[in-house]
């Protein structure tokens, strides 16, 4: 194929033919024909030489050009694209390092394999267009719902038409097992939109649950507006979901809202979601009242958080257990992703045994080491002591509420209980010591003799050992790991230090090592105060 001027005309219908029909800027196209005319020149005329061609966007004449590089003496490598300055006066009156001589040469004859490779390099200048088209029509579109017909299915993939590009819903973004045919319609969320080297870029998902979410903003108009506002959304694609909502409308009960006259609005969402129960529960800033919301239809008759380790333990009557819990764990599991916490579950007569059980531990360790009776050492317990150091410290007032005990008795108590701690310490740093212990962190001032004997069976040694230590490695914490979480445990988390305590001792321990400056702490601390002021005054 010659670029001829029977032919020079046709080169730009062709390219607004492709323009129009990918929906893309002509422009692209015509630079598309351009590269690839200037790789089959290169064929003709030697790839080393540095040929371009220009297309006339008015005429579609196309203009092959070689061009000539003006480089330093030490830098010439390639002869047919670059030449020195000595080189270049011949040409230019007063070349410098950069210039360009550009000399027109005749265009090419394509034989039948340029000719394949020129539209190679069209077509992939094409899909790369069309690809950023899309990418620039859907990124804002993510987290939204979009509506779409279905294409193909591919490995249980289903590939689907929305409109100006296609989308994915991966296998495991269906919901249950739903299978499609070709021209189905079908309704998704916009989860991601990425930039890929091939392939769609658009990925739909139907078991997201922000899908529900959206689903429930298109069927209540109260959450549109802004009135009912979706705190937070947990799914078991195709089985059971729950969603928490709360009214900023006093007169608007929320749960009423969504559910709709005769359950209409609901419903619309269930039958959109494959039958999918859905449970609407009033949100609450109270952990523990929201918990127990989250949970119906179970009834819970008592809930205790830690809100540290962000797990939260709830009795339930010995009946209700099993509803607690659900079906495979699922009530339990959608409660524990609507709240963010861990939860134990446990029946009031498993948790009055464990009571019972903590009960009689504390009672023995009264009795063992006061020399006490067993109804005395209950009545210590019953007081709401839990260990030796409660009694040794204490102020003598508390225990004087005891029946039965007066000044002399509680005297001898605390007496005893400073006895035993002292041998216990003693013998925890003869112990540290034999595990190599130095002074450094014996004189550290926060630390227990039996907090440095565990810290010594852990391989911390020195102050320099503990100052390179983390928080969560002292107190201990929770990670996630496979979406679930899993328990770190603290070197010194059986002595109830928490994760501030930890980074105060760890950051003190750095101090006084000279690792950090106080002022740098300090100036810090005044920054992010400065910031909370101006984010109140913003507010």
């Amino acid at each position: 194929m010659a670029i001829t001027s029977a032919n020079q005309l046709e080169l730009l219908q062709t390219a607004e033919a492709v323009a129009r029909e990918k929906m893309i800027d002509p422009d692209l196209v015509v630079q598309a024909m351009e590269e690839s005319l200037a790789r089959a020149a290169k064929s003709r005329y030697g790839s080393e030489m540095d040929i371009r061609v220009s297309i006339d966007r008015k005429t579609g004449k196309a203009t092959f050009t070689r061009v000539r590089t003006v480089v330093a003496d030490d830098a010439l490598e390639n002869y047919q694209s670059e030449l020195t300055v000595e080189q270049a006066k011949q040409y230019l009156e007063n070349p410098t390092i950069g210039d360009e001589i550009r000399d027109e040469v005749p265009p090419v004859e394509m034989g039948r394999i340029a000719a394949q490779s020129a539209k190679q390099v069209i077509l992939q200048k094409v899909r790369e267009a069309e690809r950023d088209r899309q990418y620039v029509e859907f990124k804002d579109r993510v987290g939204t719902i979009i509506n779409g017909v279905v294409k193909r299915e591919e490995y249980g993939n289903v590939i689907v038409d929305i409109g100006r590009g296609e989308g994915i819903l991966r296998r495991n973004e269906k919901i249950g097992r739903e299978s499609y045919r070709p021209n189905d319609r079908v309704r998704c969320y916009i989860k991601d939109v990425r930039r890929e080297a091939r392939g769609p870029q658009v990925f739909l998902s139907r078991t997201d649950p922000q899908f529900m979410a959206e689903l429930f903003k298109m069927e209540v108009p109260e959450i549109y507006d802004g009135i009912i506002e979706i705190k937070a959304v947990a799914r078991d694609p195709g089985s059971r979901a729950k969603i928490a909502v709360i009214s900023y409308d006093n007169s608007i009960d929320p749960v009423g809202a969504c559910v709709g006259m005769r359950g209409s609005r609901v419903q619309a969402v269930v039958n959109e979601l494959q039958g999918e129960k859905i449970d609407i529960i009033p949100w609450n800033e109270d952990q523990p009242t929201f918990l127990v919301n989250a949970l119906q239809p179970a009834e819970v008759t008592k809930v205790v958080l830690d809100e540290e380790a962000e797990r939260i333990e709830v009795v339930v009557p010995d009946e209700q257990l099993s509803l607690a819990i659900g079906r495979r764990g699922q009530n339990v599991r959608l409660a524990s992703q609507l709240t963010g916490l861990d939860i134990d579950i446990m029946t009031e007569s498993e948790e009055s045994e464990r009571r019972q059980a903590e009960f009689a531990e504390r009672t023995k360790l009264f009795m063992d080491n006061l020399d006490l009776d067993e109804f005395f050492a209950q009545l210590l317990v019953s007081e709401g002591f839990t260990n030796l150091e409660e009694v040794a410290y204490v102020d003598v007032d508390e225990l004087l509420v005891i029946d039965g005990v007066d000044e002399d008795t509680a005297q001898e108590l605390q007496a005893r209980a400073r006895d035993v701690l002292e041998a216990l310490n003693q013998k925890a740093l003869e112990r540290a010591r034999e595990l190599g212990v130095v002074d450094s962190l014996v004189n550290f001032e926060g630390l227990t003799p039996q907090m440095i004997e565990a810290l010594a069976e852990d391989g911390v040694k020195s102050l320099e050992d503990f100052a390179t230590c983390a928080d969560w490695e002292l107190a201990g914490g929770w990670t996630t790991v496979n979406g679930e979480r899993v328990k770190d445990e603290g070197v010194l988390e059986k002595f109830d230090v928490s994760l501030e305590e930890a980074q105060n001792l760890v950051m003190t321990a750095r101090i006084a090592l000279g690792w950090v400056d106080p002022a740098d702490l300090v100036s810090e601390e005044d920054d992010a105060e400065t910031e909370e002021d101006g984010d109140e005054a913003e507010a």
